[in-house]
């Protein structure tokens, strides 16, 4: 079986559960706007947009519990 670029959501530590979280988050942009390109001017946009910066954060979060209840909340 291919392992790809996400063979578990199991981490060893909260911290890297976060930094799975994070990297969930920007796979989930790249796959919506495959151009590097067109990702990097609007990231010009984004970048001063303090709501659209909360909702990066919040999709973040979103990851992060899926990743921490996978992890049985590293208990």
């Amino acid at each position: 079986m291919d392992s790809g670029w996400l063979p578990s959501l199991q981490t060893p530590s909260p911290e890297a559960g976060f930094e799975l979280a994070v990297k969930l988050g920007r796979m989930g942009v790249k796959a919506a706007q495959p151009s590097a390109e067109l990702r990097e001017a609007l990231r010009r946009n984004y970048e001063q947009d303090s709501e659209q910066l909360i909702a990066v954060s919040h999709v973040v979060a979103v990851h992060f519990q899926t990743i921490a209840a996978a992890n049985n909340y590293w208990r």
